[in-house]
């Protein structure tokens, strides 16, 4: 039987929010245990693609993502965690498998396309080759661990296709030596923004991070939006088209959430109300993961250690990987001569 190895990771451009939670990291806690092996990367190469001229932000939220990991309960004896730039083996994977994909199918891709809208001001002029080719780079984070199991959202499987479709152009070329990879599809549908945006968004400023404080939580509660069409306390409200209702949905118990769609609907429950009791559930929620956080904050030299250490033994996998790949390439050229230089040092 095969290993069932994992591979997942983050870009480094700001603290984890509640989307990430409930959308990945959640169950990333859960299939830590499930699994062999479990490569969490901090992806700080791929955030240059569209953050080259901004190196300091992706550098100074290293830290930050690592401490989210480590607060909502991810365990580094259970997982490897990794700093995508030390391992070199990844960057020259990506040169490798960039001749065994066309321009023409990088344009296609569905999620590259989107991702290319939502940064036009980015590419007023052309979209950047390292952009462009991300998911080239992807193919590379992934195989390079051998993984076999990637939790991604729906938006993300078209980058996993091109990951298989390099694999398997790649195996037919120069033999079985990589494996393709299963698509993990999260239970949780992507959480909206605490305006009504279907996306909860770091660039959005609609978003609840995992380190906010009590302070910053009910500020950013009470300017959730609510039914527009509820004008006075003792209107009769529509739970269905108000953010605080939905997201009494996430932190609230049923028997809770239940009574408080039913006296909105009724009129009996005001939205000031409703919005303290629902920051006062997120706050509770959050309080654990913010507690081990601020320990983290403390004994920062602990954070490097646990992402240095991550990272050594993520590099000894990857050179695993790239020996067969080189191999199969007929690029262990002084893998050879080594052979021969030995056999003259025994006579």
């Amino acid at each position: 039987m095969s290993k069932k190895i994992m591979l997942t990771g983050d870009r480094p451009t700001g603290r984890l929010h509640i989307g990430h939670y409930f959308g990945s990291l959640k169950n990333r806690v859960k299939m830590q245990h499930e699994v062999d092996e479990c490569y969490i990367l901090v992806a700080d190469v791929q955030a240059l693609t569209d953050n080259f001229n901004n190196p300091e932000k992706v550098r100074n939220n290293v830290r930050e993502v690592v401490m989210d990991y480590l607060s909502v309960g991810i365990d580094p004896n259970k997982a490897t965690i990794y700093l995508q730039s030390e391992i070199s083996e990844v960057a020259e994977l990506t040169v490798f498998y960039s001749n065994l994909v066309t321009v023409a199918r990088l344009e296609r891709n569905p999620t590259v396309k989107t991702e290319i809208a939502q940064k036009r001001e980015l590419f007023s002029e052309s979209v950047t080759y390292g952009f462009l080719g991300y998911p080239v780079s992807q193919a590379a984070d992934i195989t390079a661990f051998d993984a076999t199991i990637v939790p991604v959202g729906e938006d993300q499987l078209p980058l996993i296709e091109q990951c298989r479709e390099i694999v398997r152009k790649f195996n037919s070329i120069y033999g079985e030596v990589l494996r393709e990879p299963e698509a993990v599809l999260s239970s949780t549908k992507r959480i909206k923004g605490l305006d009504g945006n279907e996306k909860m968004g770091k660039s959005l400023g609609n978003a609840i991070y995992l380190s906010d404080s009590e302070e910053e939580i009910t500020k950013k509660v009470m300017g959730a939006v609510t039914d527009p069409n509820r004008i006075r306390k003792d209107d009769k409200g529509n739970p269905d088209v108000c953010m605080v209702a939905y997201y009494h949905n996430l932190f609230s118990n049923e028997e809770e959430c239940s009574k408080v769609c039913e006296e909105c609907k009724l009129g009996e429950r005001g939205c000031v109300a409703c919005k303290k009791q629902l920051a006062n559930n997120i706050i509770e929620f959050l309080r654990p993961m913010r507690e081990k956080r601020a320990y983290y904050e403390e004994h920062l030299e602990e954070v490097d250690k646990i992402l240095y250490e991550g990272t050594l033994k993520a590099k000894a996998k990857a050179e695993v990987t790239m020996r067969k790949v080189k191999e199969a390439m007929r690029l262990d050229y002084f893998n050879e001569l080594k052979k021969i230089d030995d056999s003259f040092s025994r006579q």
